[in-house]
């Protein structure tokens, strides 16, 4: 794979917390909801929802994630993509999905916390129609180019990109993402001027960076490892642990969590958190996500729902100030 010095990591410091955990949040649980419910659960195939393209970051890490809990549990998990409006199209079925635990969503942070502070409507209530089950996965992102350009390092993207504003264009796997804010971001701490192309997914995304029709893109890493093995693409940059010192304000790692709808009863909830812990820490799974480029990482509901409000209420205000828009 064609490598270069991580000369820069792609989101503020300050932000890390907002864009270091997926979101929405747990609706108050039916406290008289029937035992029986919980009891007998699973007696149906699952459905797991992707708010993105097939071949992207979350797509791949559903499959992984889908295969493992549908052996735990003895019943089909089916993969479906649902692309569009960074993740809200996604987000708002498995909100109006029955109560059950039987529809899920492999969500990012940018489906579940910044795409619903940028809509300027919401069909559902980001906070009561999501329950959040576990984190899944911890990755980072990676800025990927042409390798027909002459970029070998972010300094040398930096200082093409101010010679000439408005020049160099960025795609990413849709408006809202967190790949799109990962852009503008960058481009607020650089002091540049790049142009947004919001695709519906990382996948066509990366295969037009790769044929020259888009420059560069922020990626996910997976599918970034994937593409630049093929030599048509450049990793200039990836987050990892240490901070650089041309850009000090800029986090490691994004997160990837599971959802279901918001009021399903808490013992499936927590069912769910179980199985999703027991299949993140197999050998075989962690392998699989290492693979990748990603690291297993999972949690509790409790503390998740907690994290993602906080996370809700700070993005409506760093939003408003950087002045983005989804609609």
């Amino acid at each position: 794979m064609p490598t270069s010095m991580p000369s820069a990591a792609l989101l503020p410091r300050r932000r890390f917390a907002r864009l270091s955990q997926v979101a929405t949040c747990l609706a108050a649980v039916l406290a008289t909801a029937p035992a029986l419910a919980s009891d007998a659960w699973p007696a149906q195939p699952l459905k797991m929802v992707v708010g993105f393209a097939p071949g992207g970051g979350n797509d791949i890490l559903a499959r992984i994630l889908a295969k493992e809990l549908q052996q735990q549990i003895r019943q089909p998990v089916v993969v479906e993509n649902r692309a569009g409006a960074g993740g809200l199209i996604a987000s708002e079925l498995v909100a109006k999905a029955p109560k059950d635990g039987y529809t899920l969503l492999l969500g990012s942070i940018g489906g579940n916390t910044i795409a619903p502070v940028l809509a300027k409507k919401l069909t559902f209530d980001p906070r009561a129609g999501l329950a959040p089950i576990s984190l899944v996965a911890e990755s980072g992102n990676a800025l990927l180019v042409n390798t027909q350009l002459p970029y070998q390092n972010v300094k040398d993207f930096i200082d093409a990109a101010r010679k000439q504003p408005g020049g160099i264009n960025y795609a990413s796997s849709g408006t809202g993402s967190t790949l799109h804010l990962a852009g503008a971001l960058f481009a607020q701490q650089a002091g540049i001027d790049i142009v947004h192309i919001p695709y519906k997914g990382n996948s066509q995304a990366i295969t037009d960076v790769a044929g020259g029709q888009v420059q560069a893109i922020f990626s996910g890493i997976p599918p970034a490892i994937q593409s630049a093995r093929t030599g048509q693409t450049r990793i200039l940059a990836v987050t990892n642990a240490q901070r650089v010192k041309s850009l000090p304000d800029v986090p490691t790692v994004a997160e990837d969590g599971l959802f279901t709808t918001g009021g399903t009863p808490a013992a499936i909830v927590e069912r769910l958190a179980r199985e999703v812990r027991k299949a993140v820490e197999k050998p075989s799974v962690q392998a699989q996500f290492a693979a990748q480029g990603v690291e297993p990482k999972t949690s509790d509901p409790k503390s998740f729902t907690a994290q993602i409000d906080r996370e809700l209420t700070r993005w409506d205000k760093d939003i408003k100030a950087m002045k983005i828009t989804l609609d």
